[in-house]
């Protein structure tokens, strides 16, 4: 299948990527980029020492490395820690630097209202927050908690916590009650910054009482801070953001390289979220590689990812003022008050980097939108997919309406690991369907049931089988490590498995065909969901869908849940049945159509296919205060019959 995209040979040999090749591995990208990457991707797997040791370099990380590259065995997993004598700290890192009166920030809204900092005031601001934290008596190892929208205030919050060696955890504002406590209460901060207010569709929300509630449930917060958000003042007996200071002086504290930095959370679909600590030195490096390498951001390049701050793409979208990058924040609904919305940023700001969901490019594929003619989009250089397997469609859409000079890079990774396993190449072609290569430094295959590796074109388990920096540190309240083996490394010994049912292909990329806890297996065959979502999504009378295997004695049977705005018929469901049996397989043929009025979403975006499943095996849903749209849950589920 011929390339939707490649790059041309100055672009191959402008990129960063090329240069890190050369410098660091002796290899020339530039006379065959698919093999001179083959041979860069296999040193950095099996040098992992020497590999990880010049993305420090070549980043320019500010800190002690130590003398150890990593501890002994080198390929324990777990167990092999990355630079166990080095030292540094994650937010001097992001703010040393790039010149005083550089843009480190812009931030957008709705209602095209913009806020720029430069990257003096942004350091100015996190001293003032990091001497009001130390105020209250934060020091290494406490948290603060945040329920912020994705705001500057976000980024201040976070790296002021970074500065004195706290451990910061956020989600956003739209979270019910239940939600934020299921991952606050577990993690018991000491501080708690929340926002009055915030804005998305063209409406204003209060969450003044319910943060109040929040306050009350969580005893070990000791103070607590407010941004005023949305024209809704600082609710009484909070600290207004404004006044958060204090005399104290505080310096970057010189810390472990796996010191703790983040907390984020697993969705929660299935049971309490699980709290997943991430270590400052594994997030830099890891972050350093991606958005240097594989995305070739340089300095002074606009970024933007569209995410909340429940979603790990915001901690990674923060790391890119390592770079030198300008952070261009969105807060609101990226499709109002029109669904172009983001692509008017792009015209407005000089973006050259914008990642969005996969279900936004089939949003706007599917309601016709060519942003190619009502924009001009000339800096965007590359666009990032992710959240859920992009379609053919969804490929040929950003080439065809979108920019036909872009690089496209469909990605993949998650919470687990805050970062990505496979991803976008910028010397390498893009093929339709395929994300382009496997991370350098991730020693990424697809495998079969008994751990044997699959060759092109077979299905199977996506795993990772040697140690990376940016491994969780440990789940949090797990003192021996139980839950966090469990969740990793009992499906296979001594490598990573990550749940995501895929293949590897020909031209040396990687196609996700959904979640492999997921998959169907009609008649004993497996299938992967976005091969069904592929066929569903080209149709016209469907606005969404879900597809679930539901158990039916000892076989499973595929069940498609579709929203139909037109209403559902005979002739549609014939039509849905057809197009999946020629499209994809008669095994792909769902045994039953059911139309419901919306989509249970996480918080995310993402289709809680194990959730759904659970409700229409009549069982409880655990956690449904993780999910949007979930009133079709209230219900009871369709009689499915034989």
């Amino acid at each position: 299948m011929p390339a939707l995209w490649s790059p041309s040979p100055d672009q191959i040999a402008q990129a960063q990527l090329t240069r890190f090749a050369h410098e660091y591995a002796g290899i020339d990208l530039s006379a065959d980029p698919a093999a001179g990457y083959d041979a860069l991707h296999t040193w950095s797997v099996n040098d992992r020492g020497a590999f990880w040791s010049a993305i420090w370099d070549d980043a320019g990380i500010i800190g002690q490395r130590g003398t150890r590259t990593h501890t002994e065995p080198g390929d324990a997993m777990p167990g092999t820690r990355f630079f166990p004598d080095g030292t540094l700290n994650f937010a001097e890192n992001l703010l040393a630097p790039g010149a005083a009166d550089d843009l480190a920030i812009i931030a957008a809204d709705e209602s095209d209202q913009r806020e720029k900092m430069t990257r003096a005031a942004l350091r100015a601001e996190v001293d003032r927050i990091a001497s009001w934290l130390a105020a209250q008596g934060v020091q290494a190892g406490d948290r603060v908690a945040a329920v912020l929208p994705n705001v500057p205030a976000a980024v201040i919050g976070a790296l002021a916590s970074a500065k004195l060696g706290a451990v910061w955890s956020s989600c956003s504002p739209d979270f019910g009650v239940a939600g934020i406590l299921d991952r606050f209460v577990q993690i018991e901060p000491a501080v708690l910054i929340g926002v009055s207010g915030y804005r998305y569709g063209g409406k204003a929300f209060d969450v003044r009482e319910k943060l109040a509630e929040v306050r009350a449930a969580l005893p070990s917060v000791r103070a607590a801070a407010m941004f005023a958000g949305a024209g809704v003042a600082a609710a009484d007996g909070w600290t207004d953001w404004r006044d958060c200071a204090s005399d104290a002086q505080t310096e970057f504290a010189q810390l472990p390289f796996d010191h703790p930095l983040y907390i984020l959370f697993s969705s929660g679909t299935t049971g309490q979220p699980k709290c997943i600590v991430h270590g400052a030195g594994g997030t830099l490096l890891q972050h350093a590689k991606e958005h240097r390498l594989h995305c070739d951001i340089r300095a002074g390049d606009r970024v933007c990812y569209f995410t909340t701050c429940g979603w790990m793409m915001w901690n990674w979208l923060v790391t890119a003022l390592q770079a030198q990058a300008t952070l261009v924040l969105y807060d609101g609904n990226p499709a109002w008050p029109l669904r172009t919305a983001l692509f008017d940023l792009c015209d407005a700001e000089g973006l050259s980097f914008l990642g969005v969901s996969a279900g936004l490019i089939n949003a706007l594929r599917q309601a016709g939108d060519c942003p190619r003619h009502t924009h001009n989009l000339d800096a965007l250089r590359s666009i990032a997919s992710t959240g859920s397997p992009l379609s053919h469609e969804g490929f040929a859409y950003v080439y065809e309406a979108i920019k036909p000079d872009v690089h496209l890079a469909s990605i993949s990774g998650g919470t687990d690991i805050v970062s990505c396993f496979v991803l976008g190449n910028p010397t390498l072609p893009v093929h339709s369907g395929e994300i382009q290569s496997a991370g350098l430094g991730m020693a990424v295959d697809v495998v079969g049931e008994a751990g044997e590796p699959l060759a092109a074109g077979e299905k199977g388990e996506l795993v990772c089988c040697a140690p990376f920096p940016s491994m969780p540190v440990a789940f949090w309240a797990d003192p021996d490590g139980t839950r966090y083996r469990s969740a990793y490394f009992e499906h296979f010994e001594n490598t990573w498995h990550h749940g995501d049912f895929a293949e590897n292909t020909p031209a040396g990329g990687f196609i996700i065909h959904g979640r492999s806890d997921a998959t169907l297996n009609p008649g004993g065959v497996r299938i992967g969901t976005a091969e069904i979502y592929r066929v569903v999504e080209r149709v016209g009378a469907v606005s969404d869908a879900a597809v679930v295997g539901v158990q039916n004695g000892d076989d499973v049977q595929v069940v498609l849940l579709v929203v139909a705005p037109g209403g559902m018929s005979d002739a549609l469901r014939g039509d849905l049945k057809s197009r999946i049996r020629k499209d994809a397989s008669p095994r792909h043929v769902p045994a039953h159509i059911v139309a419901v009025d919306a989509i249970p979403k996480t918080r995310t975006g993402k289709i809680p296919e194990l959730a759904i499943k659970a409700w229409l095996e009549g069982r409880a849903v655990k956690n449904r205060n993780a999910l949007i749209d979930a009133q079709v849950l209230d219900h009871a589920p369709p009689a499915l019959g034989e």
